[in-house]
């Protein structure tokens, strides 16, 4: 029998390594080797074995019984069902991230994990899709309908999903009887065990077509494109997912449809940017506006506003506009509008406007304290 890595080497973490780092480490190899994204032969059996070594770590009774203990400690005390029953529905949601369902075309993570028996090929739920969305700063501000169109699996419209040729109909398996699995009893010097294997006849699905549809030869499924109008709503920001359920890929042997997940791209604006609900932007003014004061027109996203600067404004000071920023997706209400104040200081100045300033700072005593400070200086020199 071949010895079991170790989980943290599967992983790629330190045994130090927190709830949150098991996880992202996870996620980006379960990306990596779901067998869906990744043909290689032995992607299967990677997956499988980081997800297990995953579904250790992130418990953390199993994990601290792991680090004492080591894989004794967890095959002694857990079947390959204990191990995968709390962790199936946390795996399950990281995979449904990046857009793949369970193992494979659809079923659950915990059918492919539970032990001696292994996933039933019957009737499964469809893959859910990803389609991204590449949207400008103020439409997602505003919120747009749009009209895409995506590749997908459906279901054939000819056999209507259960793959035989009109007119004829699937069969029980009779190896099976339609289970999709055939049992095994073995006696070995530790007991008697009884395990379930996938049926060789029908291979899983409980069924056999005799007369396979010419259209989707089999298969229940077609490859098709279909185009959808989605409605965007206001303050969707980069990543932001929007659910169209029941769009996804088309079922096996008449299982429901996957979804279908929207992911926002927001494209980037010359003028504004974004701090979570909050519009930000930055407006330069001349010195003698920011210490005289004054009124200015300022951009928003429903047009143009007064903005009041009052005397004595500092670069860098900060005005808001209140709720003149993004809409919240999760509560009512708007962010604000937050201008940043940049004062503009001139480069070239001519012989008048050199004199004016050389008398404002005469005026405000800038020379003779200049002077003063110099005398001090030569006082201790």
């Amino acid at each position: 029998m071949a010895t079991k890595r170790d989980y943290y080497e599967i992983l790629g973490v330190d045994k130090k390594a927190s709830a949150d780092d098991i996880k992202t480490a996870y996620h980006k190899l379960a990306m990596q080797y779901h067998p869906d994204r990744n043909k290689a032969p032995d992607a299967e059996e990677k997956f499988k074995e980081l997800s297990e070594a995953y579904a250790v770590l992130e418990d953390q009774t199993k994990r601290q019984q792991y680090d004492q203990d080591g894989h004794a400690g967890i095959d002694m005390r857990y079947s390959q069902e204990d191990i995968f029953k709390d962790a199936a529905p946390d795996i399950e949601d990281i995979l449904r991230d990046f857009g793949v369902s369970g193992f494979g075309k659809g079923g659950s993570i915990f059918d492919v994990f539970s032990g001696s028996v292994e996933r039933h090929k019957g009737p499964s739920r469809g893959s859910d899709i990803i389609y991204e969305l590449p949207i400008d700063f103020i439409e997602a501000a505003s919120g747009k309908t749009v009209n895409i169109e995506i590749p997908r699996s459906e279901t054939c419209n000819i056999c209507h999903g259960n793959g035989s040729r009109p007119g004829t109909l699937p069969k029980t398996c009779s190896s099976c009887s339609g289970t999709g699995q055939v049992n095994k009893t073995q006696n070995t010097p530790v007991g008697r065990f009884k395990t379930a294997s996938t049926c060789g006849t029908c291979h899983g699905s409980g069924k056999i077509i005799d007369a396979p549809c010419m259209t989707c030869h089999g298969s229940g499924t077609v490859q098709g494109r279909c185009k959808l109008e989605v409605k965007i709503p206001p303050g969707v920001d980069t990543g932001s997912k929007l659910r169209v359920p029941g769009e996804g890929e088309a079922g096996e042997k008449g299982g429901p449809p996957g979804d279908l997940y929207v992911k926002m791209n927001v494209r980037p604006h010359d003028i504004f940017s974004r701090r979570d609900n909050d519009l930000l932007m930055e407006v330069t003014i001349s010195f003698t506006k920011a210490a005289l004061g004054d009124e200015i027109i300022v951009p928003t996203l429903d047009g143009k506003v007064e903005l009041k600067i009052p005397p004595g404004t500092q670069n860098g000071n900060v005005f808001r506009l209140r709720g003149k920023g993004f809409s919240s997706l999760h509560i009512s209400g708007k962010g604000d509008q937050l201008v940043k104040i940049k004062v503009e200081v001139p480069t070239k100045l001519n012989d008048r406007q050199k004199q004016l300033l050389r008398e404002f700072a005469e005026a405000s005593g800038e020379k003779s304290r200049s002077k003063g400070i110099f005398e001090k200086v030569r006082e201790h020199i």
